[in-house]
């Protein structure tokens, strides 16, 4: 499913974001990658989803080489992912029903199917009584939901997040992790960077360990490439 070979990252003149990372994660696994602020796991992220471009190295996602996509080609490529993120970035000006059916409109979703999927992802992540509610006026934990929800909303095969429990108590933390490992268990691949080691450490999942830019540990989240 992601595959890295010897990747570096730099932007212009400043020091590599990341230097040299090499790993693997098998279809169907969920993964997470931890480290302090500024180690680089935002940077790997963004490798994977084609939002970076790397400086060296090859990365390989679902079957796509990226270092290869042309520009073209990458929105097709991210229609398979879905991301998640440590703020949310909601629209406030539309109810919560519509910020989770934004990747169906662009996807140019029927109608019909665009309110089947957008209710069983709300009802998924809990939410399905809220659908027509601002988002402004739920909680931190309830708007991280609705993010999730937003991110899976057209099932993708690979999930990412970022950070996704960094602005939240450890009962809502292990809730939103619960639900990643849900996604998980029904086949969709995650990856998610956390720098809550202690948390991490209680899913019980293989671990990539990221110190300037660097892979400095793994637990058992597959070979290097």
């Amino acid at each position: 499913m992601i595959r890295l070979q010897r990747v570096t990252k730099r932007f212009g003149s400043a020091s590599e974001a990341l230097s040299n990372v090499s790993l693997r994660v098998d279809p169907g696994a969920m993964a997470f990658i931890t480290g302090p602020s500024g180690a680089g796991k935002s940077t790997l992220l963004r490798l994977i989803a084609g939002l970076e471009r790397p400086t060296r190295g090859r990365i390989r996602v679902n079957g796509h080489d990226l270092d290869r996509l042309s520009n073209r080609a990458i929105p097709g490529f991210r229609r398979s992912i879905g991301l998640v993120f440590q703020d949310h970035r909601l629209l406030f000006d539309r109810p919560v029903f519509d910020n989770v059916a934004l990747p169906l409109e662009i996807l140019a979703y029927r109608r019909p199917e665009m309110r089947k999927r957008v209710r069983a992802a709300l009802d998924k992540v809990g939410l399905l009584h809220k659908e027509g509610v601002n988002p402004r006026t739920l909680s931190a934990g309830e708007q991280q939901r609705v993010g999730i929800a937003r991110a899976i909303v057209h099932r993708p095969v690979l999930l990412l997040a970022d950070e996704p429990t960094g602005n939240l108590d450890p009962a809502l933390s292990r809730e939103i992790l619960q639900l990643f490992d849900d996604f998980n268990r029904v086949g969709m691949t995650a990856l998610i960077a956390s720098h809550d080691l202690g948390l991490v450490e209680r899913m019980g999942k293989p671990v990539l360990h990221l110190e300037d830019g660097r892979i400095e540990a793994r637990a058992a989240a597959g070979a290097p490439a």
